[in-house]
């Protein structure tokens, strides 16, 4: 009996730590293969900046993207609350900060449970505004590689992931649309009744999901926050291409427009801490290629990574530490609801 009792307890840790090591074996992996046959010297040659007005101005349209994103969320929350763009713009480098310490982007739970509390309604009533986000960050990630495809051959890996994307980007698109069309009754009647624990806290924060849907649907403020999304991309794309002239890469800035939406790609599934290991990984893999020397590209990769991140955590600690809490009370509520949905 003890023996036995002692095994269940093993089969359900090991997942969840399995779950933890993996973006740290992939963030290792992909490191190894940036660094591998790169000299040290030669390496550390390259790690140097020119021109340092060009990433300062770097930081400022990095940092005005985010604003925008403050902007677009102040919009898609509007039907649960008004929320001022700057509150929007301290959850989110709440959350970002938290992504920069916690893998599998963690942080998204630490904005909404922000964000939530700033509202006084629950995490589940703020979800569909982000879910609506991350649609319309995809949706333009899509056609950015779409219309780039245009103009330079792409690698079929590449042309595969996008097609992959784009089909995700349609799915989502006509559930989107099958929600905002349901009529409140309809949405009444989908309501959960008495059920299991798990299953009736799923059905709850799934019918959450679709109210929220039907509340942002087609409106102005979605049209907007689409149009914000375009000039976020544009905005990280800016900053790139100004690391890239900092950095004397002399590439055109449909090239660093290439770059920034191959790393973008590459990262946009959840990973260890602040996209370690990826984001340099297909950084390096995207200026090879326009013919960029792999010592070059991997010292450009650590100085765009350091020219950006750092700026982040000190903006994101600040709009963590004014948020009054803890980042361990932050993290425990965000946890609470990843556990239940249905009751956040």
């Amino acid at each position: 009996m003890n023996s036995t009792g002692a095994d269940v307890p093993d089969e359900g840790v090991r997942p969840s730590r399995m779950k933890q090591v993996l973006p740290y074996i992939y963030a290792t992996a992909c490191l190894v293969w940036v660094f591998h046959d790169v000299h040290p010297h030669q390496l550390l040659v390259t790690v140097s900046i020119a021109y340092w007005w060009f990433v300062a101005l770097a930081i400022i349209i990095d940092v005005l993207t985010y604003v925008l994103q403050g902007m677009r969320w102040k919009l898609l929350l509007a039907p649960v609350g008004c929320l001022s763009t700057l509150r929007a713009t301290q959850g989110i480098y709440a959350g970002l900060f938290t992504n920069e310490l916690v893998p599998l982007r963690f942080g998204e739970l630490v904005r909404a449970f922000l964000v939530s509390r700033w509202l006084s309604s629950g995490v589940a009533e703020v979800v569909p505004s982000m879910v609506v986000e991350r649609f319309l960050d995809a949706l333009w990630l899509a056609a950015g590689i779409g219309m780039a495809a245009i103009f330079v051959r792409l690698p079929k890996n590449l042309i595969g992931a996008a097609d992959a994307l784009g089909g995700m980007v349609l799915v989502a698109a006509l559930l989107f649309l099958w929600m905002v069309f349901r009529h409140d009754k309809e949405l009444k009647e989908s309501e959960p009744g008495p059920s299991s624990r798990v299953l009736s806290g799923f059905s709850r924060f799934a019918s959450r999901l679709a109210s929220g849907f039907h509340d942002i649907g087609f409106s102005h403020r979605l049209c907007l926050a689409a149009l914000l999304s375009a000039g976020m991309l544009a905005c990280q794309i800016l900053a790139l291409w100004f690391m890239m002239i900092a950095c004397r890469i002399e590439l055109q800035l449909a090239a660093g427009a290439i770059v920034f939406l191959i790393v973008r790609l590459g990262t946009a599934i959840p990973n260890a801490p602040a996209n370690i290991g990826t984001s340099q990984f297909f950084c390096v893999l995207a200026l090879s290629f326009f013919g960029v020397e792999k010592t070059v590209a991997a010292g450009f990769s650590i100085v765009y990574f350091l020219a950006l991140t750092v700026p982040l955590w000190i903006v994101g600690l600040l709009a963590i530490s004014r948020t009054g809490m803890s980042l361990s009370t932050i993290r425990l509520g965000a946890a609470a609801f990843r556990r239940d949905p249905g009751r956040a």
